[in-house]
């Protein structure tokens, strides 16, 4: 039986088409911005490359801002806003001009690590950086579409991070329930055509990484999801790409791969598309569609979720 399961799946492997980019007119007339996340890594491995190909890629693309799921500091965070890491981890990396746009970030674990307050005070250092709080929202319009995105800080949502304020000293000092009630809050008021929620942490997931983390995110964030049925939550945390869909849910749950170092995955259950390589995605949207598409190290599209009004 596994030799059969496993031949199955090569064969599902081989049939996921991948499509170099020739014709840039799929993203014209639409409103596009990066998801990236993952990235810290002082340039090595993938990063630097990734980095280039989505400066040269925006040249065509235009994307208006990145939104940016956490982990853009490895290992142990920052220290201060002048810590180096902030210039040979992101400053000096994502040099294109074409990056010169807003990064709308959140914390990852690894940002736990560190000085969390500092990654927030950034915001006054750096033109592009923009993060007001731990957990934030904007509303987007663009030729009368409308798109929402709300940011959350998932490493608090977890006992594994509460419990260890060794590791992650900040994680505890957060209030859990203020920040779901203020998500409910967003969510029950939002009535644009698009509703997308960033965080760093998956909900569902193929991954090595303990399973508390996401029992914890299935018990406490997935329920207002599915309450207000966002269009897609996009995360990072597992560095590869993966799109889940979970019986009872309509939601696209959008795992973004690392911009500098990949892992191996596997499909799980609810798994309509996995792949190990590096990368990012982009996010298209107009009236009538949302679309994201995973683009790997050489900007190759590997995978592309549709969504239809």
């Amino acid at each position: 039986m596994k030799k059969v399961f496993s031949l199955l799946l090569v064969i599902l492997l081989s049939n996921w088409a991948v499509a170099q980019i020739t014709d840039y007119s799929i993203f014209d007339k639409k409103f596009n911005f990066y998801v990236a996340n993952d990235l810290g890594r002082n340039g090595y491995y993938d990063q630097k490359p990734i980095a280039e190909l989505m400066g040269t890629m925006a040249e065509e693309i235009g994307p208006e801002f990145v939104v940016a799921t956490g982990d853009i500091h490895h290992f142990e965070g920052v220290r201060s806003v002048n810590d180096p890491l902030w210039m040979t981890n992101y400053e000096l990396i994502y040099s294109h001009p074409e990056l010169m746009i807003d990064w709308f970030p959140v914390l990852g674990n690894h940002e736990y690590r560190g000085n969390t307050q500092a990654v927030l005070d950034y915001t006054s250092i750096s033109r592009r950086w923009t993060m007001p709080a731990r957990y934030y929202t904007k509303a987007f319009e663009d030729k009368g579409t409308t798109i929402r995105i709300v940011w959350i800080d998932t490493a608090p949502m977890m006992d594994k991070y509460r419990n260890d304020s060794a590791t992650y000293p900040d994680a505890c000092k957060q209030d859990l329930q203020k920040q779901l009630s203020w998500i409910d809050s967003v969510l029950t008021s939002a009535k644009e055509d698009w509703i997308i929620v960033a965080g760093h942490h998956p909900i569902y997931a193929e991954t090595s990484k303990d399973d508390s983390e996401r029992l914890d995110m299935q018990k406490r964030l997935d329920p207002i999801l599915r309450k207000h049925k966002v269009d897609m939550y996009i995360c990072g945390h597992i560095h590869n790409f993966q799109h889940i869909r979970r019986p009872g849910s309509d939601i696209d749950y959008i795992v973004n791969s690392a911009g500098s170092l990949a892992r191996k995955v596997k499909p799980t259950e609810g798994t309509v598309f996995c792949n190990p390589e590096p990368g990012f995605s982009v996010v298209s949207a107009d009236k009538k569609e949302l679309t994201l598409r995973m683009i790997d190290k050489k900007g190759n599209i590997l995978h592309t979720i549709s969504r239809k009004k």
